[in-house]
């Protein structure tokens, strides 16, 4: 299908560009451009979201729609001499998901990639690593970056304690698979491809809708709660995915998520029921769920008072916080039930 196409290849753009949480510039320029392009205002808020705003006839009303730009990854936490770096977690991010192969330092000055490593595999029980074959979970603290340079290299490059570490791009190129797309970061790549979806469908709403791509969530919503605390809202949706498993009625497929709760607290009832209705006008069907260990920039704006509504609706994705796999039907689902939504008259 031709919109799957075009999904796709937005998609692959946004994932080739780094961001792990705190040190988004590269993705920052994309996305600016990106919505000078389509014609929309936008700028940098001084905590680091990328906000567009689409102004609406009613502009003493604004909601907003966010998805966060960062991602997971690591963060170094000491170079040694012999140009072997260590880091530590940076969000959700295991390395066993990862596996040994390149990953991509950012430093400074200079992108240097290096090879995430765990030691060999033809040991005895006299090396540490033996360990992690047979009897415990590989952690951050026996895994290693091999780089091959020396430390006054590593120096000159600008990796140094702080730096952040992301897979490589070297392995970051999305798949095909049928009507699915699989990729890294996924998780909330593909939620920025529907702002920018909204940015170029949305005309003249009934009232001011701010597109947030939203910085630093994976470490605690950071963008989101610096963002409502300024900007007073009439609501604030949540783009993201929604874990498979079996534990959860979900399904995969064309049919997007919307949540009633999650580890931090309940959804709006009220503004749930606006959504419900939103995707009956779009001809969407959507998947209902209660999920644990997941939160959201909607729900812990609310938990923190910042909004008195929020929701989060969300995309059906396989192995999430690794190589995830999500249906490009329930992406663009997403996208239908929002523009309905958005174009909705307003019931304040």
């Amino acid at each position: 299908m031709e919109e799957y196409d075009r999904l796709f290849a937005t998609i692959q753009e946004l994932v080739m560009q780094h961001s792990p949480s705190g040190a988004e510039s590269e993705i920052d320029r994309w996305l600016l451009d990106r919505f000078a392009c389509i014609g929309v205002k936008a700028w940098l808020d001084s905590a680091g979201n990328a906000i567009a705003l689409i102004p609406g006839r009613d502009t003493q009303h604004s909601i907003a729609i966010t998805a966060h730009k960062d991602e997971i990854g690591a963060i170094v936490k000491t170079v040694a001499s012999n140009g072997r770096v260590e880091v530590r977690k940076l969000g959700g991010a295991f390395p066993w998901v990862y596996g040994e192969g390149v990953i991509d330092l950012l430093g400074d000055n200079q992108t240097i990639s290096g090879i995430l490593s765990f030691g060999s595999r033809h040991v005895s029980h006299e090396s540490p690593q033996k360990s992690h074959q047979e009897d415990t979970a590989l952690k951050w603290e026996n895994a290693w970056i091999e780089t091959k340079c020396t430390q006054e290299e590593l120096e000159a490059a600008g990796i140094r304690p702080g730096t952040r570490m992301v897979i490589g791009k070297h392995r970051k190129h999305p798949i095909r698979l049928k009507n699915h797309i699989a990729s890294y970061t996924l998780d909330n790549k593909a939620s920025i491809a529907i702002l920018l979806d909204l940015a170029e469908s949305l005309q003249q709403p009934p009232v001011n809708v701010y597109l947030v791509a939203s910085t630093k969530e994976e470490i605690g919503a950071i963008g989101a709660l610096y963002f409502t605390q300024r900007q007073e809202l009439d609501a604030l949706i949540a783009l993201e995915i929604c874990p498979l498993a079996p534990e959860y009625p979900i399904e995969d497929g064309e049919k997007p998520v919307l949540l009633s709760q999650d580890g931090y607290g309940i959804y709006d009832e009220g503004l749930n029921k606006e959504l419900r209705q939103a995707a009956t006008s779009a001809g969407v069907k959507v998947q209902l769920a209660a999920i644990a260990g997941f939160g959201s920039d909607a729900s812990i704006a609310m938990k923190f008072g910042h909004v008195a509504r929020a929701a989060c609706l969300a995309f059906p994705t396989q192995n999430t916080h690794g190589f995830e796999i999500a249906h490009l039907g329930a992406i663009a689902n997403c996208t239908r039930i929002l523009k309905a939504y958005c174009q909705q008259p307003w019931n304040q």
